[in-house]
């Protein structure tokens, strides 16, 4: 690639930034309630931190950043028995997304199912995970299984869990005399969503 190109192919990479954040602003995927420059400026620098994630946790070419989500809840775990003996299983999570605000923009639950306020809904299923942070839930890479109404969340290819606290399942009392017995362990995560690029736009990407 020549000077030239590299700067042409950066400009491009620019130039689509600047119109997923303008989108995002228009789509509700910003906080409107918020200071416009903060929520900007927290994109940009999540942005920044997506592209220094592990490798396993990449997103195939063809997607684009196109918003972000705080996660702040529980994982739920049930103490489940099994031939090898008891354990601790992950049931679901439960928690609010939020705006880089802290303002609430959604929710995610079983599935695993992530909501917008639009009512728009997408379950992924894991694809990848990191152990980053012993204390707390790998960091995973998420593939869209599915989908439900129109809006901020019909539209999501990929989604990766990164800076995770938190959420791992209790090392004792799961046994006999507890079975079914359900526990909540706080959590939080960064989760960042994208979308499939449009296809005159995939070139710029190759």
């Amino acid at each position: 690639m020549t000077i030239r190109s590299r700067r042409l192919w950066m400009r491009a990479n620019e130039m689509l930034l600047g119109s997923v954040l303008a989108l995002a602003a228009c789509a509700g995927q910003i906080d409107s309630s918020a200071d416009p420059a903060v929520e900007v400026a927290s994109a940009e620098q999540e942005l920044t931190l997506a592209k220094k994630l592990p490798p396993e946790l990449a997103v195939p070419k063809g997607n684009y950043w196109a918003f972000y989500r705080k996660g702040v809840g529980v994982q739920i775990y049930t103490c489940t028995a099994a031939e090898t003996g008891y354990s601790w299983v992950l049931t679901a999570p439960e928690a609010d997304l939020l705006f880089p605000g802290k303002h609430v923009a959604g929710s995610h639950y079983a599935g695993p199912t992530w909501e917008a306020l639009d009512g728009s809904t997408v379950v992924a299923s894991r694809v990848a995970g990191v152990t980053v942070d012993a204390t707390a839930v790998p960091w995973l890479l998420l593939q869209a299984v599915s989908h439900s109404g129109t809006g901020l969340m019909s539209k999501v290819t990929y989604i990766q869990r990164i800076h995770t606290t938190g959420g791992l399942a209790p090392t004792a009392g799961c046994g006999a005399d507890t079975v079914g017995a359900t526990v909540e362990i706080d959590y939080t995560a960064d989760y960042l969503f994208y979308y499939a690029l449009p296809a005159w736009l995939v070139r710029f990407t190759r």
